[in-house]
Parts: structure tokens; sequence; C-alpha cells
């Protein structure tokens, strides 16, 4: 199969200096490239900023902003047959972005934040007979939330996590489907939950 894989966070800049991001390590995202690889399927990884050497043997397309993500994948998914998406994409971003670094004044600042665009929710609007995993980092209402994105995205399934995935070794997931109920269960280092979402999803569409 080829198959597109999205990994790491994205960062949306206030300013040439500053910017919002999050947590994400891209461990997941990086394992699970490894692991397609190391079967033989044919990756694209299109990874935010990480302090992690890409896979040997996986096409990378390196982003910064959620909008070069979104537009790498537009870009890669036609060609594939299905895509992983366990991006931590920034879910906001600054109205408006100054030029060079802001300085210091002495009073507060506010700053207007507006929604990025969905990433994957546009995969999920050209998706024809592809398949697509989503992944959701959930602290409360955990299934149901993931149900929502599953049917918000047009998901197939969706891999649902805890905030404490964040910068971790290691991972306790349920795969989530249409009943917003979990049909499989994970865990164990990030590597090894790679390998059994792998096997799932070969058993399914290859």
């Amino acid at each position: 199969m080829r198959i597109l894989m999205t990994a790491g966070p994205t960062r949306e800049y206030l300013d040439d200096v500053r910017y919002l991001s999050n947590a994400s390590s891209g461990r997941m995202g990086y394992a699970l490239a490894a692991d397609a690889v190391a079967r033989g399927h044919q990756v694209i990884l299109v990874s935010g900023p990480v302090e992690l050497a890409p896979p040997k043997g996986c096409e990378v397309r390196f982003v910064q902003t959620t909008e070069e993500m979104r537009i790498a994948c537009e870009q890669a998914f036609p060609s594939c047959d299905g895509v992983i998406a366990a991006a931590a994409v920034c879910d906001y971003k600054p109205s408006q972005r100054v030029t060079g670094k802001m300085s210091k004044t002495g009073e507060p600042l506010t700053i207007e934040l507006i929604e990025t665009d969905d990433v994957l929710a546009g995969l999920g609007r050209k998706k024809n007979s592809r398949w697509i995993v989503g992944f959701a980092l959930e602290a409360t209402n955990s299934r149901e939330n993931a149900l929502q994105k599953l049917r918000a995205k047009n998901c197939d399934v969706v891999v649902l996590n805890n905030p404490s995935a964040i910068g971790s070794m290691t991972n306790s997931v349920e795969l989530i489907d249409e009943s917003g109920q979990p049909i499989e269960s994970w865990n164990g280092s990030k590597e090894e939950v790679a390998h059994e979402l792998l096997n799932w999803i070969e058993q399914r569409w290859k």
C-alpha cells in the first residue's frame, strides 16, 4: 500500500520569533512510518518540527504551520491508498502575524486567535475509496468526542489516546469505530502500538 502519514506538532507564529504549538514529540507517527516501511509499504511522511531522524525508506515532507501541512497532505493524498493522521495539529492561530519581533511595552497584550483549517476534515471530503485513520487525544468524554471526530472528519476509525501520551515513550489506545465503542485496545511502547495498529490496517484493507 501507499500510505500518507502525518506526525509531530505544527506551529502558528505570533511574530518571526514566537509561536503557538504543543509538546508532541512525533514518536507515534514516526514509529508508524518506520513499521510501515519495514513491511514494504510506500510511505509519505508529512512531519512537523520534531527532534527525530525520519525513518529510512520513506518520502518525507517537512512542514511547520498547519497550512503547510494541509497543502502537503492534499498534494500527496490522491496518490495514496489511505492516511494515518497522527500529527498534533494546532487548532488556533493568531489572526495577524507581526513582522519582526514584538517588543515589551509594560502593558498587557491581547492576541486574537482564529481556527486553523482542519487538515483531516479536508482529506475526509476528498476520501472517495481511500481509508482514513484519525487520532484523537481526549481528556474528558473521550469516546463520545472520538466518535464526533470520526463523523466530522469522515474517518473509518479513530485511535483514541489521552494527554499522558504527549512526550512519552509509551501509549495506551483504543480503536473506535462508527459504533463509538472500542473494537481494539493496545498499550505498550509506541513502536508496539504502531505494530498492532498496522496489523489491524493490513487485515482490514490490504
